[in-house]
């Protein structure tokens, strides 16, 4: 992916750093693998404000996305590759031998044409999902299982990747993107190849509204606020407001929010920021 500098026409347009959408070949999804996409703007099921700063932006429809590569050892072509409003990555339309067609996230170096198959047996290629156990060491994936048939659940944002660096028994080790050396089961499935749209990192909005068509509202910060209002509020002038920490108290820098007891807390090797 490329990215662009625009000339600046207009106050909107001069800081802006847009993607390029050279790899898009379709301005328009396959219908059949539309679903409606509701909108909470924030709201709970009994209609209170349980999330702040979020409404608005513009309509979309949600794409179904083939997560789990279940249908083994048919090949597919690939039609197109597609935007898509709900994430940062680009899709790919796969049209299988027998006619079906499905929606995958596009690893990097997918193109239109190519040819992509899933299953156990299939070469570790590009675009291809298989099983942990027939990948070689070393090699980079994404949309990766974390139970058997679950689908794909780590490393699905543009640019991401993880490595896969061991393999004893019934588990393989993954350095995943945050870092952190984790175990899994050897046969959960995973997809070789790195997520496409991987210059998204670097785009820039250029303007607050382009920021609210996303559906983001305008947030406001602790310290500006008041002390009936948040930890961080009030104060003579410019105050800093304390120790960083949320609208609830809980310490925004060193305290540990993860909890011990979860169930994958012993397949963890090393966490993230950790050699």
């Amino acid at each position: 992916m490329a990215l662009k500098k625009l000339r600046p026409t207009s106050p909107g347009q001069r800081f802006r750093i847009a993607p390029a959408f050279d790899e898009i070949t379709a301005s328009a999804p396959e219908k059949s693998l539309l679903a409606p996409l509701k909108n909470s703007g924030g709201r709970n099921n009994s209609g209170k404000m349980s999330n702040r700063y979020i409404g608005g932006g513009h309509k979309a429809k949600y794409r179904i996305i083939d997560f789990k590569r279940d249908k083994a050892t048919v090949p597919a072509t690939v039609k197109t590759i597609e935007y898509d409003p709900n994430r940062t990555a680009r899709i790919a339309l796969l049209q299988y031998a027998d006619g079906e067609k499905r929606y995958i996230i596009a690893p990097a170096g997918l193109a239109v044409g190519s040819t992509v198959v899933s299953g156990s047996g299939v070469a570790p290629e590009v675009g291809n999902a298989l099983p942990l156990r027939e990948i070689p060491l070393g090699t980079i994936v994404h949309n990766i299982e974390l139970m058997p048939g679950g689908g794909a659940a780590m490393a699905r944002s543009a640019g991401t990747y993880a490595q896969l660096v061991a393999r004893e028994d019934k588990y393989a080790t993954l350095k995943l993107p945050s870092g952190e050396m984790r175990m899994v089961l050897v046969t959960c499935m995973a997809t070789v190849g790195t997520v496409s749209n991987g210059d998204h990192m670097n785009v820039r909005l250029g303007k607050a509204g382009r920021n609210r068509w996303l559906g983001r509202r305008p947030r406001v910060r602790g310290v500006a606020m008041n002390p009936v209002d948040h930890p961080m509020g009030g104060g003579e002038g410019k105050s800093s407001g304390g120790h960083p920490r949320s609208r609830n108290g809980i310490f925004a820098k060193g305290q540990k929010t993860r909890n011990k007891n979860k169930y994958s807390e012993n397949l963890i090797v090393s966490r993230k920021g950790k050699k």
